[in-house]
């Protein structure tokens, strides 16, 4: 199944007042990224509140030199079209958008939707939803994260769903699925009397161990340096 996974920024809450400053969708089929992913800054020609720039930081200033929803819708509905849309808090994204839409006189977002903040409460009950601290329940490094922002958000919502989904038992229980069909004899692998020298460098493994430190504290390579 498609999937898109979005979130955007605004200039405040009130969806009849406020507009679209940002929007990011990253793109997954059957839970697993494809690498497609839209991202647009939106002028809103209006002013954006105090409390919505603390929150992602884009300025009056920086938003004049970018494009009119008007002018990017096209692409944006392009780019769902047919598509199931998960967003955290999805009544509140779903409503900016079509509230813009209906400002061009087009019909309302026709999308199934899934909310995974909905998702989260019946998930972990007792737990707080917010998508830091989902991404502190399944470690998901937010290191990138110092102000939000529609892209980065949605990369980040797209594991927390995976991971509520089930993760990488989808596709563990595909492989026994498969496995058991199969019925193939498994042999064990031939293995060398004498390992192989390595060709590693002392150079190439300070460079690894100098870009694995770039990936933040709970980077899986780590593990291997």
């Amino acid at each position: 199944m498609r999937e898109i996974i979005f979130d955007t920024e605004t200039t405040g809450l009130d969806r009849k007042k406020d507009r679209v400053v940002e929007i990011g969708c990253v793109e997954i089929v059957d839970m697993v990224p494809t690498g497609r992913t839209f991202h647009q800054y939106c002028n809103p020609l209006m002013p954006v509140s105090r409390e919505a720039y603390r929150i992602h930081g884009l300025s009056d200033v920086f938003l004049a030199t970018k494009p009119t929803f008007k002018r990017i819708h096209n692409r944006f509905l392009s780019f769902i079209e047919g598509a199931r849309l998960v967003a955290h808090n999805a009544t509140f994204d779903i409503s900016m958008i079509n509230e813009e839409l209906d400002r061009l006189g087009i019909a309302p977002l026709e999308n199934e939707v899934v909310d995974t903040l909905a998702m989260a409460r019946e998930v972990h009950p007792r737990r707080k939803h917010t998508l830091d601290a989902l991404c502190s329940i399944y470690n998901i490094d937010t290191s990138r994260r110092t102000e939000h922002g529609a892209l980065l958000d949605s990369e980040l919502l797209a594991q927390v769903y995976v991971e509520m989904r089930g993760g990488l038992q989808i596709g563990m229980q595909l492989d026994l699925l498969a496995g058991a069909a199969e019925e193939e004899e498994v042999k064990p692998a031939r293995q060398r009397p004498t390992p192989l020298a390595s060709r590693l460098t002392n150079e190439d493994i300070a460079a690894h161990r100098a870009f694995v430190e770039t990936l933040g504290e709970k980077a899986i390579w780590r593990e291997y340096v």
